[in-house]
C-alpha cells in the first residue's frame, strides 16, 4: 500500500541547542528526515532554535523557523501555516518528544486538525513512564529487572530497603540519563533519589535492583503499517551495564553474542516494538544479558524515535535509518523502498558486515573543573568517533587515532601508564581514558582475569587487547633493517599507526611509510555496502584497510581496492573529527557547504572525516566518503591515491587546520588561503609585528616558555594578565590572574599538560567591550559579512558570550576602526576564503585580539540571521571567484542574538563562572525587534555575573 496521499505539508521539530545527551545525532536524523519528504513533493516546515546546523539551513525546508522550542512558537507556526496536515516529532530527540506531547496535552494538534506520523502517543507514554513500561513488559512476558515506582520520597525510601543495595535510580522522561544514579551505599542514597525526583519532569524514579557486570547489546530497528519489522543493526557495547551508552564504547556487530541469544533477543525486540502502539518507524531496544552460560536477557528500555545509536547503525550499516523511518511514516511499507547503498535490493534486507566498527565516546572534563570524571549512568561525553576495520583491533585503533587527544593509538606511544596503584584504580573508577588503561595494565603483566574481574570487560575483547600487546612485543624486538614484511603486514592489519611502529622500531614515522612503500605494503579501500559485496553498490562510502597479495594464475599478484580513481578535477575537503566544546556542529555546516560549492564549481568532491553524528559523513554529501580518521596517515594515503587538484583545510576547524603545515611541507596544495598565512596568524609575535607595520593596535604582550621568564614578563606587563597556550581551541588553558602566586601555578599547570608549548602573556583590558567580525577576502576585495557585539564583558570566551548582530551599542566611530583594522588585516594575510578577527575597545580604542584566517564558529550564525549562503560565497573565493562576483543582500528585521547553551547540570558541583575558556556545547538564536524586548534587557542585566579569572 503506498503513502498516505493526503498529507502534503509536514512540519519537523528539531532538537534545539546542541547539550551533553543530545547532540549533532539530531540534526543528521532531521536533514536526513527532510531531504526524504521533499523528495516525495512534500512541503516541509521545520522548527529549530539551533543556528550552528545544516539542518536550519534555508535549502532544508520551505520555510525553516528559527524559534524557540515551545508551544507558543508551535502556534505562531500553525497559525501562519494553516496548510500543514502533519507533524514528525521522531527526528529531534527527547526535546522534540517532550515538546509534541506538551502540545497534545494542550490540545493544540486537535485545534489545528494535525496528525501525528511517526510514532503515537500512547508509545511515548509507555516508553517513557517507567511503571507503565514496567506493567507492559509483564503482560507481553519479557524479564525485566526487578523495580518498583516512586513518586515521593517516602515511597523510594521504602522501596530501597525491601531490594537492598545496590540499587538503580532512573527519573522518567529524562535524556541522556539525566538524575539517573547507581547507588552502592545507603548513606548516598536520600541526596541521589531527591535529586532524581527533582530531575524527572513529572517527578516520578523507577528503582531497580542494579545489574551490574551484566553485557549491553542495542537493536535498531524499523518498523512498517504492515507489521514488517527489519533489524538494522546490532550493537554490543563494550562497557558492562553500568555506564551510559553514549558513553560506552560500542562495537557493530556484536562480537560476543551467541546466535541463540540473539535470536531470543531478536524475537524479544520485535514483540516489543509491535506491543507500543500502532506506529511506523524507527525503534532503539536496550537489552541486558547475564554473563554466565545461561545467558538471561533482561529489558531496559525502548525509544521509540530515531536515536543517537540510529546515526551511528546508520553510518556503520550504510542504511540511512531517518530517511526510510520517514518514508514509512508517510505510509509506505519496506518492500516498496529501495536500498538507497545498493539501488537494486529493496529497504526490506537486513543489512549485513563485513567489517567491524567501534565507536568511542570524546570528552572533556577539563573544562569542567572539579567534575566527577567517573563514567556511569548519566551520560558526560560531547560527541564521538567511528573506526571502520576488517578486524575489532583495527576498528579500536583507528577509532583511538580519530579522538585527537595526542595519542596514535592503543599503546606503543610512550604515553602509558606504568603505576600498578593508579592503573587498577582507573581500570575500576571507568574514565575516559580507560580504553587505553587495559592495555597499560596488559604491559604492566596484571592477568586478564584480574581485569575481567574489576572490569567485567568480556575475556573475548580483553584477549583481543592481549594479542596486540604481544605483537607490540614482537616487532619491537627488531630493527628497521631487520623487520620481516609479514610481521609489518601484520602490525598494520591490526590498526597500528606508522607513528606508533616507529615507536617501536626506535626510528622516523617516515621511514616506516618508505619501508611499507619498499615492500608494497600499501592501504586498499573497501566499499560500506549494507550487504558484504553480495550485491554491487552505487554508493561510493570507502574505508581503509591492508590485505596480503593475492596472487593470480600467472604469478602476478595484486591487492583489491575497491576506490576507483576518476580523471575528473577533485577537491579534497577535510573535516572537523569529533564534536568537542569549542569545535562543534558550526565547523561541519560548514565542511557541507564547502563540499556543495566544490561541487557547483565542477569539482568531484572528496570527504574525509571520522564523526558518525553528522551530515559530512553522510552516503550521499560529496560524491566520495572516506570514513577515516583526519590523522596524518589517513589524509596522506587518501591524497596519494585521488591526486586532487588541493585539499580544503579552513572549513573543519582547528584539526584541519592543525594538518596544514604537514601538506604544505609535502608539496599539497592547500586550496584558499596558504599554511605561512595561517601560520602568521598564529604566530603572536610574528602576528604583532605585522600589526605594527599595518599601525593597528593590540594589548601589550610577551611571550614566556617557563615560569621564571612569564614571571620577569609580568613586572613589564602588569596585572591582570591573560595566560594562554598557542595552537588551541576553545580557548583551552586560557586563564586570567592577577597575581605572580596565580600566574606561577597556573603557567607550571600549562607547561606541566602541554609541554614544549610557548605562552602567550597578554595585558588584560579589563572593562572593555568585545566584538568580532567575520568576512570574505579575495587576497584584495573584503566583504564584511557580519559585526558582533558581545553583552558580556571582554574575558569571557567568544564562544561562551551572547553576540548581537548587529552591535547593539558600539559609535560609528569604532565601527569604522573595526571595518578598516579588518580590511588591512585580511588583505595583509592575503586570506583567500574566510576570516574572523576578534576586538577589545576601550575608551573607543578598538584593539585586535586574535584573527583566525578559517571559517569560525560564528559563520553559519550571520549566515542564518542574513539569510545569505556566506560558506558557498567563500568556497568559489578559495576555488578562485572574486568577492566582487557577488552580489550581497543581507536582510534582517531587528537584532539576531547568538546564544550559548551549557551542560552545567550534569556536572554538579562544578564552577559554573565563565572565563576565557571555552565552557558551552551548543548555541540558539533568538530574533527580537528592538533592545526594549524583555529577553535583551535579561541578558544585559545578567552579564558580569559569571565572569571569573
Amino acid at each position: 500500500m503506498p503513502k498516505d496521499n493526503s498529507i502534503k505539508t509536514v512540519l519537523i521539530i528539531g532538537s534545539g541547542p546542541i547539550i551533553i545527551g543530545q547532540a549533532c545525532e539530531f540534526d543528521y536524523s532531521g536533514s536526513q528526515s527532510a531531504r526524504s519528504l521533499r523528495e516525495e513533493g512534500i512541503k516541509v516546515i521545520l522548527i529549530n532554535s539551533n543556528p550552528a546546523t545544516i539542518m536550519t539551513d534555508p535549502s532544508m525546508a520551505d520555510h525553516v523557523y528559527l524559534k524557540p522550542l515551545n508551544t507558543k512558537s508551535i502556534v505562531e507556526i500553525l497559525k501562519a501555516h494553516p496548510e500543514i496536515d502533519a507533524v514528525l516529532p521522531t527526528m529531534g530527540g527527547q526535546t522534540a518528544l517532550n515538546l509534541c506531547l506538551e502540545a497534545d496535552e494542550k490540545g493544540i494538534w486537535q485545534d489545528f486538525d494535525v496528525k501525528l506520523i511517526g510514532v503515537d502517543i500512547n508509545a511515548i507514554n509507555v516508553t517513557e513512564d517507567r511503571e507503565q513500561f514496567k506493567q507492559l513488559l509483564s503482560r507481553i512476558d519479557i524479564p525485566f529487572a526487578p523495580a518498583k515506582t516512586a513518586t515521593s520520597f517516602l515511597e523510594g525510601k521504602e522501596i530501597a530497603q525491601e531490594f537492598g543495595f545496590p540499587l538503580v535510580i532512573r527519573p522518567s522522561f529524562t535524556l541522556g540519563g539525566t538524575g539517573a544514579a547507581f547507588v552502592h551505599r545507603e548513606e548516598d542514597f536520600d541526596g541521589l533519589l531527591t535529586y532524581g525526583l527533582e530531575a524527572s519532569p513529572i517527578h516520578e524514579v523507577l528503582i531497580d535492583k542494579a545489574l551490574l557486570g551484566w553485557k549491553e547489546y542495542e537493536l535498531e530497528l524499523l518498523r512498517d503499517k504492515n507489521d514488517n519489522v527489519v533489524i538494522i543493526c546490532t550493537i554490543e557495547n563494550m562497557d558492562a551495564m553500568g555506564i551510559h551508552t553514549g558513553d560506552s564504547i560500542t562495537v557493530a556487530p556484536a562480537m560476543t553474542l551467541s546466535d541463540r541469544t540473539f535470536q531470543r533477543m531478536r524475537d524479544m525486540a520485535i514483540k516489543m516494538m509491535r506491543s507500543i502502539g500502532n506506529f511506523a518507524g524507527g525503534c532503539n531496544v536496550q537489552f541486558a544479558v547475564s554473563p554466565d552460560e545461561k545467558e538471561d536477557i533482561v529489558a531496559i528500555e525502548i525509544n521509540p524515535r530515531v536515536s543517537r545509536s540510529s546515526a551511528l547503525a546508520s553510518k556503520a550499516t550504510g542504511y540511512p535509518i531517518a530517511k526510510i523511518a520517514t518514508k514509512l511514516a508517510l505510509g509506505y511499507t519496506l518492500d516498496e523502498l529501495q536500498n538507497q547503498i545498493t539501488k537494486s535490493t529493496s529497504a526490506l534486507f537486513e543489512p549485513t558486515l563485513d567489517y567491524v566498527i567501534v565507536k568511542i565516546p570524546r570528552w572533556n572534563f577539563d573544562k569542567f573543573e572539579g567534575a566527577d570524571r567517573t563514567l556511569g549512568l548519566q551520560m558526560k561525553s560531547v560527541g564521538e568517533v567511528m573506526g571502520i576495520g576488517r578486524s575489532f583491533q583495527e576498528a579500536l585503533q583507528k577509532a583511538t587515532q580519530s579522538l585527537e587527544i595526542k595519542r596514535n593509538g592503543i599503546g606503543a606511544d610512550g604515553k602509558g601508564y606504568t603505576n600498578y596503584d593508579q592503573i587498577l584504580d582507573k581500570l575500576e573508577h571507568a574514565s575516559w581514558d580507560r580504553v587505553f588503561v587495559i592495555y597499560d595494565a596488559i604491559a604492566l603483566g596484571i592477568p586478564l582475569s584480574t581485569i575481567h574481574q574489576i572490569t567485567k570487560i568480556d575475556m573475548w575483547f580483553l584477549k583481543q587487547y592481549e594479542e596486540m600487546y604481544a605483537l607490540e612485543q614482537e616487532v619491537s624486538k627488531h630493527t628497521l633493517a631487520s623487520l620481516p614484511k609479514d610481521l609489518l603486514l601484520e602490525a598494520k592489519q591490526k590498526g597500528f599507526a606508522d607513528r606508533q611502529i616507529a615507536h617501536m622500531l626506535r626510528c622516523l614515522e617516515s621511514e616506516i611509510h618508505a619501508l611499507r612503500e619498499q615492500m608494497n605494503i600499501n592501504r586498499v579501500y573497501k566499499l560500506v555496502d549494507t550487504c558484504a559485496a553480495e550485491f554491487v553498490a552505487q554508493t561510493p562510502y570507502y574505508y581503509s584497510t591492508f590485505e596480503a597479495d593475492i596472487e593470480k594464475a600467472d604469478g602476478t599478484t595484486y591487492s583489491a581496492n575497491e576506490s576507483v580513481r576518476t580523471d575528473k578535477k577533485k577537491i579534497v575537503v577535510l573535516g572537523s573529527g569529533p564534536n568537542r566544546i569549542g569545535q562543534g556542529i558550526e565547523f561541519d555546516y560548514s565542511c557541507v557547504h564547502g563540499v556543495l560549492a566544490a561541487s557547483e564549481c565542477g569539482y568531484e568532491t572528496i570527504m574525509i572525516n571520522c564523526n558518525p553524528e553528522t551530515v559530512s559523513t553522510d552516503f550521499d554529501t560529496a560524491d566520495k566518503l572516506y570514513f577515516e580518521p583526519v590523522y596524518w596517515e589517513h589524509i596522506y594515503d587518501i591524497i596519494r591515491h585521488e591526486k586532487p587538484e588541493g585539499v580544503i583545510v579552513q572549513l573543519g576547524g582547528q584539526t584541519a587546520l592543525k594538518l596544514a603545515e604537514k601538506l604544505d611541507k609535502y608539496g599539497i596544495n592547500i586550496i584558499g588561503t596558504s599554511y605561512e598565512a595561517l601560520d602568521l596568524a598564529e604566530d603572536r609575535g610574528r602576528f604583532s609585528e605585522l600589526l605594527t607595520e599595518l599601525n593597528i593596535p593590540f594589548p601589550k604582550f610577551g611571550v614566556a616558555t617557563t615560569a621564571d621568564e612569564a614571571s620577569k614578563l609580568a613586572d613589564e606587563l602588569d596585572f591582570p594578565l591573560l595566560v594562554r597556550p598557542s595552537y588551541v581551541l576553545g580557548g583551552q588553558g586560557m586563564k586570567i590572574v592577577i597575581n605572580k602566586k596565580e600566574l606561577e601555578e597556573h603557567v607550571i599547570d600549562l607547561l606541566k599538560s602541554i609541554p614544549g608549548n610557548k605562552l602567550l602573556l597578554d595585558y588584560y583590558l579589563s572593562g572593555a567591550v568585545e566584538a568580532e567580525a567575520d568576512a570574505i577576502c579575495d587576497g584584495e576585495n573584503v566583504y564584511i559579512i557580519g559585526i558582533m557585539e558581545h553583552i558580556e564583558p571582554c574575558g569571557v570566551h567568544s564562544g561562551d558570550s551572547n553576540a548581537t548582530l548587529p552591535p547593539f551599542n558600539l559609535g560609528e566611530f569604532v565601527l569604522q576602526q573595526i571595518k578598516d583594522h579588518t580590511k588591512k588585516i585580511a588583505v595583509a594575510l592575503k586570506t583567500k576564503g574566510l576570516i574572523n578577527i576578534q576586538f577589545a575597545i576601550k575608551d573607543d580604542t578598538v584593539y585586535i585580539i586574535e584573527a583566525n584566517p578559517r571559517a569560525s564558529r560564528t559563520v553559519p550564525f550571520i549566515a542564518k540571521a542574513y539569510g545569505e549562503p556566506y560558506v558557498n560565497y567563500a568556497t568559489k573565493v578559495m576555488l578562485g571567484a572574486k568577492v566582487t562576483d557577488f552580489t550581497f543582500n543581507p536582510h534582517l528585521k531587528g537584532y539576531a542574538i547568538k546564544q550559548p547553551v551549557f551542560s552545567f547540570n550534569k556536572f554538579p558541583g562544578v564552577n559554573k563562572a565563565l572565563g576565557p575558556e571555552m565552557k558551552s556545547t551548543g548555541e540558539s538564536i533568538l530574533f527580537i525587534d528592538s533592545l526594549k524586548d524583555d529577553a535583551f534587557y535579561d541578558l544585559y542585566a545578567r552579564r558580569k555575573m559569571y565572569l571569573s579569572k
